[in-house]
C-alpha cells in the first residue's frame, strides 16, 4: 500500500513521514541509519543552528559537503527556514567553490571540517555547536515556502568559464518525484540506493523519492561511484529494491563488477538509468539477465529534470534501433522543433521547467534543450546528439568552455580547445593547447592546474600540442578536426 505524501513543499515530505512512519529508516550511511523521527529532530537542530548563523527566507547555503546523513539533514534544515541550498561536492577546488559562493551570495559555506580563509565557512560540527536560544532569527515553527520560491540550486558547466546554477522550485522538483513514486511504485519499504552526488539531479529522485514515500534512501560512497566491484556489493548487499544511476556506472558493474554472474539482486525490482546514453547491446544484456525487473530509461537535462520516460520490457531484445528515450512525462509537453522534421530539436514545457538561472532573469516559456531528437515508429523520442558543442563524461554535463577558460590561465597556454573522445566507459577529454611562446605545457602541470580550479570529472585526461588551432571556413575552431592528428599523451 502506497503511503506517499501530497505536500506542496519539500521541506514536509520529512515532517509527514515522520509522523506517519517515526522509527521506520529514513537515511542509511555505511554503519548508521536515521528513522523518520531521528531526521526530522535533526533537520530541526541544523536550522536551529543556521538560523543562528544569519540564515533566513531565501537566503543561500552552499553545501560543501561529502554525502552522509548530516549533509542530508542540512538541506532539510535549510528547507525549513525557506532557505535555498546549493550542493557542491568535495572534488570543486576551493576556488570553485568561492565563485560558486560569491555568484548565488551565500550566507553560510558548510563544510565536513573547518576551513579557514572566508567567514562565511562553517564546519557541520560548528553548527551543532551553536547556541539553540531563541533569537529573532531561530523560527519557532517552519516556514511554510511557496510552491514556485527557490528550493535548490543545481550548479552545472557554464560556457562562458562561469558555473551555471539551475533554479529548481519546490514545484518543480514535487512534480517529478511525485510522478516518479507513482511510476516505479514507491512504498515505505522500499531501500533507493544513492549513487549520484547530490550536485546531481538523478540525486532528486533518490533522496525525495525516498521521503515522498516513506521509504530509506541508502547513500552509496563517493568512493565506491565508479568501483565496479564496491558498487556491485552495495547493490546485493544492502538490500537495494529500487537502483537509478548512468549508464556507465552499470555498465563497469556488468563488465568488471562480475554483477551478472550473480543473478538477479534478491530485492531488486527497479532499475532506472538516465544521464548519457545506454548503448544497445549492453542495456539488453541487463534486460535479458534481470528478466522479473522493472527497468527505466529516464531522460531531461537539469534544466528540466526527468521530462521523458522509457520502459524497456523483452520485446527491446529484438530491437535495432536505439534505445527510446521515450514519452513526455512528469505532465510536462515535449515536442521537436521545427515540426514534422526527421531530426529537430528536443523541447520540454510544463512543472518540471526551471525557475531559470541564478543572476539570470526568470525562465519564461518553454525550454530548449539543445538536445537532437528524432520519433520512432512507436512515436516514442529517440536522442540524437547535441546541437551545441556541450559534452557528456559519464553523465556529467561538462562545457568545454568552462575547461578552456581554465586552461588559458595557465602561463605556458596562449589558447586551448577541448574535445571529448570515446564514447561511454572510454570517454575521454582531451585538451589541444597551442603553446605560449618559449612555453611547453606538460599534460601533468595541466591536471594539476585543473585539479586546482575544476571538480574531478572535468579535468582533462590527454593532451595534444599544436602550433595552431584548426579553423573553419567561418574562423571557428574545427572541433571534429580536433580529434585527429599527432598521438595524445593520456594520463
Amino acid at each position: 500500500m502506497n503511503t506517499h505524501s501530497h505536500a506542496a513543499h519539500l521541506p514536509a515530505l520529512v515532517r509527514d513521514a515522520a509522523a506517519r512512519t517515526p522509527h521506520a529508516p529514513a537515511v542509511r550511511d555505511g554503519d548508521t541509519t536515521l528513522s523518520y523521527v531521528d531526521l526530522d529532530r535533526l533537520a530541526g537542530r541544523y536550522a536551529q543552528a543556521l538560523a543562528a548563523s544569519g540564515v533566513g527566507r531565501g537566503e543561500r547555503v552552499v553545501l560543501w559537503t561529502s554525502k552522509s546523513v548530516d549533509t542530508v539533514a542540512v538541506m532539510q534544515g535549510a528547507l525549513r527556514l525557506g532557505a535555498v541550498y546549493a550542493p557542491v561536492t568535495p572534488s570543486n577546488p576551493v576556488a570553485r567553490v568561492l565563485r560558486i559562493a560569491d555568484g548565488c551570495a551565500a550566507t553560510v559555506i558548510v563544510t565536513d571540517e573547518p576551513v579557514a580563509g572566508d567567514p562565511r565557512f562553517v564546519s557541520l560540527g560548528e553548527l551543532l555547536a551553536k547556541p539553540v536560544l531563541p533569537t529573532p532569527r531561530v523560527p519557532t515553527h517552519d516556514v511554510t515556502p511557496e510552491p514556485d520560491d527557490c528550493a535548490f540550486i543545481l550548479y552545472t558547466s557554464g560556457s562562458t568559464g562561469e558555473p551555471k546554477g539551475v533554479c529548481i522550485s519546490h514545484r518543480n522538483a514535487l512534480a517529478f518525484v511525485c510522478w516518479a513514486a507513482d511510476e516505479t511504485g514507491l512504498v515505505a519499504g522500499d531501500r533507493l540506493a544513492n549513487h549520484a552526488p547530490f550536485n546531481f539531479d538523478l540525486s532528486v529522485f533518490d533522496m525525495y523519492g525516498a521521503f515522498h514515500s516513506g521509504a530509506c534512501v541508502d547513500l552509496v560512497p563517493a568512493a565506491f561511484a565508479y568501483a565496479p566491484e564496491a558498487l556491485t556489493e552495495f547493490l546485493f548487499d544492502r538490500g537495494i529494491t529500487v537502483w537509478y544511476s548512468v549508464p556507465s556506472a552499470l555498465q563497469l558493474m556488468m563488465n568488471d563488477g562480475g554483477m551478472l554472474d550473480r543473478g538477479v539482486p534478491a530485492s531488486l525490482r527497479v532499475c532506472v538509468f538516465a544521464g548519457e546514453p545506454f548503448p544497445l547491446a549492453d542495456a539488453q544484456r541487463l534486460r535479458a539477465a534481470w528478466p522479473s525487473v522493472r527497468m527505466f530509461n529516464w531522460y531531461g537535462p537539469t534544466e528540466t529534470n526527468v521530462c521523458t520516460s522509457y520502459e524497456m520490457t523483452e520485446r527491446d531484445l529484438a530491437a535495432t534501433r536505439p534505445l527510446p528515450i521515450g514519452k513526455a512525462c512528469s505532465s510536462d509537453r515535449v515536442w521537436l522543433d521545427p515540426p514534422g522534421a526527421e531530426i529537430g530539436e528536443i523541447v520540454v514545457e510544463g512543472p518540471t521547467v526551471m525557475l531559470g538561472y541564478w543572476g539570470q532573469p526568470r525562465h519564461e516559456g518553454p525550454y530548449r534543450t539543445g538536445d537532437l531528437g528524432r520519433v520512432d515508429p512507436d512515436g516514442n523520442f529517440e536522442y540524437a546528439g547535441r546541437r551545441d558543442q556541450m559534452i557528456k563524461v559519464r553523465g556529467h554535463r561538462v562545457e568545454p568552455g568552462e575547461i578552456e577558460t581554465v586552461l588559458a590561465t595557465h602561463p605556458a597556454v596562449a589558447t586551448a580547445a577541448v574535445v571529448v573522445v570515446g564514447t561511454g566507459l572510454e570517454a575521454r577529454i582531451l585538451a589541444v593547447v597551442v603553446a605560449a611562446d618559449g612555453q611547453r605545457p606538460t599534460l601533468l602541470g595541466l591536471k594539476a592546474h585543473c585539479v586546482a580550479h575544476l571538480p574531478g570529472y572535468m579535468v582533462i585526461d590527454a593532451l595534444r600540442l599544436v602550433p595552431e588551432l584548426p579553423r573553419t571556413s567561418n574562423g571557428k575552431v574545427d572541433r571534429t578536426a580536433l580529434t585527429t592528428g599527432s598521438p595524445v599523451r593520456v594520463g
